[in-house]
């Protein structure tokens, strides 16, 4: 099995505090403070760093998919948006908005269609967010 190793610092109270996380023992550093959480500030914040896993394992599982069944892609961009807001009073992510576009030569978009409902539903980080009430999906095929 393997283990993939990240951490957190926070520093301070929630308003004036600031805090900083590593990915994967020093691949990424980033800053993050409430304003880049809930507001528009410098840094990142743990929702991006979920789209960001979110998109590449959701890639990564299409193509698995695609591939095992004899239709390698040429290439797979996913983008994900997280949207966290109130829910019965306490922050929550409560929606994801998965947008795919797949080249991917020798199918077409129903097939398409298909493949990409079985990876969100069977991509690792989809199943570890299967806590999230929406996660929406889009998928487009291109030629």
């Amino acid at each position: 099995m393997t283990v993939s190793n990240s951490s957190a610092t926070w520093e301070g109270s929630l308003k004036e505090g600031k805090g900083t996380m590593v990915v994967g023992n020093g691949r990424y550093t980033g800053p993050f403070t409430r304003a880049s959480r809930f507001a528009d500030g410098e840094g990142s914040n743990p929702e991006e760093l979920i789209g960001a896993a979110h998109a590449g394992c959701y890639s990564m599982f299409l193509a698995a998919l695609l591939s095992n069944d004899g239709h390698p892609p040429n290439s797979i961009h996913t983008t994900a948006k997280v949207h966290i807001g109130q829910v019965d009073g306490a922050p929550t992510i409560h929606t994801i908005e998965l947008n795919c576009e797949a080249e991917v030569p020798g199918i077409d978009n129903d097939a398409l269609q298909e493949y990409a409902e079985k990876a969100k539903a069977g991509c690792p980080v989809s199943k570890a967010l299967a806590g999230v009430k929406d996660i929406q999906l889009t998928a487009v095929l291109k030629n």
